[in-house]
């Protein structure tokens, strides 16, 4: 199998050496090769002119310049003369290009949705006029069920293999019931609507991204709800403790508030002796003095 890796920067250049690669493994080398092309690897419709070509004629006009020419008939040059080729370059080519002929394959996967595929086969005659059609018919809903098991073993979230089983069950009826719609909107409209075995995998990938992105989300309340009670309950039992000490600290009030009264009644009452002690002093500092007067 032969394939192109395309990418951001792939242009026609790109293409005519990747094509220059499988003329030379099938007509030199002689290795029969499948050129697998699908449609999303057409980043740009040009592309297709070597394609119309390859299978209109077998052969892109200058694919080859004139020295690779020369370097592909000097290696050919020895099997072409022992198959009864005349020792002339443009016949030695010829059998160059008959080799690639009858070793070189195109497969082009293009899926019918949409518009593309239409338009490329009016521009582009060969798409149509040189290739058998291979028409892939809708999967049994055994297929179905067994792709959709195969790819929710992946995921670990479910809890058992029933609701794998359940949910398998339930896409492949999801899929053949648009199947089914697909076939009354022909009837009404007269224009076709078409589901493809990629939309079933699509339809399984956004489950499995939706429920990976549902478990996240729910993982994280969780986290943050564990995270909230472990908070309250160490808060409650800093309460606890600081209720404790606040009932020690209540009875040492009370125990210094019942001294503070003692000293207050002990202060009074020396306060009060204080002052007979005082009125008595001054009594008699005042008949002290009546006496010296009268002297």
């Amino acid at each position: 199998m032969f394939r192109i890796v395309v990418t951001s920067n792939y242009n026609k250049n790109d293409l005519k050496t990747d094509i220059q690669a499988a003329f030379m493994k099938s007509g030199v080398v002689g290795q029969p090769t499948l050129f697998i092309l699908t449609d999303s690897q057409i980043v740009k419709d040009e592309f297709l002119v070597y394609i119309n070509d390859i299978l209109s004629a077998g052969y892109i006009p200058e694919l080859f310049a004139k020295d690779e020419v020369d370097g592909i008939v000097g290696k050919v040059r020895s099997e072409a003369k022992s198959n009864g080729v005349e020792d002339a370059s443009g016949a030695i080519f010829k059998f160059f290009i008959d080799k690639v002929r009858k070793n070189l394959h195109l497969a082009l996967c293009f899926s019918p949705v949409g518009d593309l595929f239409r338009v490329r086969a009016r521009m582009f005659p060969g798409l149509i006029n040189c290739t058998s059609i291979d028409w892939f018919h809708e999967w049994p809903e055994d297929a179905l069920i067994g792709v959709a098991r195969r790819f929710l073993e992946e995921i670990t979230t479910l809890p058992s293999e029933e609701l794998r089983e359940t949910i398998a069950k339930h896409m492949a009826f999801v899929h053949i019931s648009i199947g089914a719609a697909n076939n009354q909107f022909r009837l009404q409209t007269r224009r076709n609507n078409y589901t493809t075995p990629t939309s079933f995998l699509e339809l399984i990938k956004f489950y499995r991204n939706l429920l990976n992105s549902k478990t996240s989300r729910i993982n994280d309340q969780i986290e943050r709800l564990s995270n909230g009670l472990n908070i309250m309950n160490s808060t409650t039992e800093k309460v606890a403790q600081l209720q404790k000490l606040l009932e020690v600290k209540m009875v040492e009030v009370e125990i210094e508030k019942t001294a503070t009264g003692k000293l207050i009644d002990a202060v009074g009452i020396e306060s009060a002796d204080a002052q007979k002690e005082e009125d008595a002093a001054n009594i008699q500092a005042a008949a002290t003095n009546e006496i010296a007067t009268a002297a």
